[in-house]
């Protein structure tokens, strides 16, 4: 068994999840929340939980069954939970998870971002297309 320095066990646990590669775990998360769907559940459900109908309220222009796929996704990637308190009817929140809360600073920094410079790359992409 060789001795390994603690640098030398970071660089193999860094060489392990390179998202460069094809084969790497990272991909297939980088993708999720990468789709703007999943940025703006994540921004909406900053201020606290939220039902179904209040997301699909918020976010314009999604469609229920992406709205359902995204809430599915996350839910299973453990970014938000899903809290069903039994009365009549049935109310079904959605919330961050400890996980979500950790990626949210991001999301809100890219919805910023986005929201700062769209007229920047509006005129960039009119004049890619002179």
């Amino acid at each position: 068994m060789t001795t390994r320095t603690a640098a030398q066990r970071r660089d193999e646990a860094r060489a392990e999840f390179e998202s460069f590669l094809a084969e790497c775990p990272s991909r297939e998360i980088l993708q999720t929340i990468a789709s703007k769907w999943t940025c703006l559940v994540l921004a909406s459900l900053a201020d606290g939980s939220m039902r179904y109908n209040a997301l699909a309220r918020r976010i314009a222009g999604i469609s229920p069954r992406m709205l359902t796929q995204t809430l599915r996704t996350l839910e299973r990637d453990g970014l938000i939970s899903r809290d069903v308190t039994l009365a009549v009817p049935i109310e079904v929140r959605y919330s961050l998870t400890e996980l979500g809360t950790g990626l949210l600073g991001v999301v809100l920094q890219l919805k910023t971002w986005a929201e700062t410079h769209v007229a920047a790359v509006r005129a960039a992409r009119v004049s890619y297309r002179e």
